[in-house]
């Protein structure tokens, strides 16, 4: 029996892939994570906000009183005493890549296209195995059109593409007017992966200090139907490997997404709350249902529920929806 899978080129000794979490904050956390059973883990993610803050402080404290005087230049220490946190990222790649057999994709979360992109070369560099792009991107302006917003993405991934070698995933949002379009869009422009979906963490209001306030609500398996629907309906039809990131706790979780077409089930909620060991338990679950149920490989699997493979394509779409308006009874 094979768990076995290969995702953005990368031969994988299963399908659970630990998801951009505070999981991958220090490489004895990835080690042990290996050690889980994780085929493959994705780093936190590296922010745009973080990049351009960073730089925006060691270019004030360098710049700073340097017109005061010629010695004033000698006011900062050698730069070899700086210690900014996206460099930090890029040894922790470094030393992860060391320490670990598994591969390493490094995360970039921004909103625009510019200087924190280069980053994605430096990653490269640091040895990380691919690149997940994270467009965490919530438009607000009521005058901005939906193709405006398409084009933030189109353009970043472009960027990305034009700086690195490496096989490149991007991250959506259920959110787009059209998902299976974007979704080509963004293929024909070299994303070897798409990662269904972001969780946009919603703020909430605190009644007795009237203040929002923000609120993390970790996923739950029940958050799974709408990246397993999106995947069943695009697998097949883009020559793109599909990740499911949102709402995998289970063995059946995994198991439902496979058959969906993805490729790779990503997990953080369900080792943040239960702890790393799920992963192994969860293994165990999937070969002990493979060998009920006569499966010799997890590649036997992928796709086979998928909309072009499954006996009732309809109940992906509209379909499905008026049929179980018509089961539905109200208890009286």
């Amino acid at each position: 029996m094979s768990l076995t899978t290969n995702y953005l080129g990368l031969p994988l000794k299963n399908p659970i892939v630990v998801s951009s979490s505070p999981l991958s904050h220090s490489v004895d956390s990835i080690r042990r994570l290996e050690d889980a059973g994780a085929a493959a883990v994705v780093m936190y993610s590296l922010f745009e906000e973080q990049i351009t803050l960073n730089s925006f402080y060691v270019d004030n404290y360098l710049t700073t009183g340097t017109d005061s005087y010629a010695e004033s230049l000698t006011y900062f220490p050698e730069m070899d005493r700086y210690n900014v946190s996206p460099d930090e990222y890029m040894t922790l790649i470094s030393r992860a890549k060391e320490a670990v057999d598994i591969p390493i994709i490094g995360s970039l979360n921004g909103v625009s296209a510019g200087g924190w992109i280069d980053y994605a070369a430096l990653m490269q560099e640091a040895g990380a195995d691919a690149i997940e792009l994270n467009v965490y991107y919530i438009p607000t302006n009521c005058d901005l059109k939906g193709s405006e917003v398409e084009n933030i993405y189109l353009e970043i991934l472009r960027e990305v593409k034009r700086s690195v070698s490496l096989p490149v995933s991007i991250k959506l949002s259920p959110y787009f007017s059209s998902t299976a379009n974007i979704a080509k869009l963004l293929v024909d422009e070299g994303a070897a992966g798409l990662v269904l979906f972001n969780r946009f963490y919603q703020p909430d209001i605190d009644l007795e200090t009237l203040t929002v306030e923000p609120r993390l609500v970790l996923s739950n398996s029940s958050e799974l139907r709408l990246p397993l629907r999106w995947v069943a309906i695009l697998y097949g039809r883009l020559l793109a490997d599909f990740a499911i990131t949102t709402g995998i706790h289970t063995s059946q979780d995994v198991l439902k997404s496979l058959m969906a077409g993805a490729k790779v089930t990503m997990m953080a909620s369900e080792l943040l709350v239960n702890g790393i060991r799920r992963i192994n338990m969860i293994l165990d679950e999937i070969r002990s249902w493979m060998a009920e149920h006569e499966y010799e490989s997890v590649a036997q699997m992928i796709g086979s529920m998928s909309q072009q493979h499954c006996a009732e394509p309809a109940a992906f779409e509209r379909a499905n929806y008026m049929k179980m308006l018509a089961s539905y009874r109200p208890i009286n």
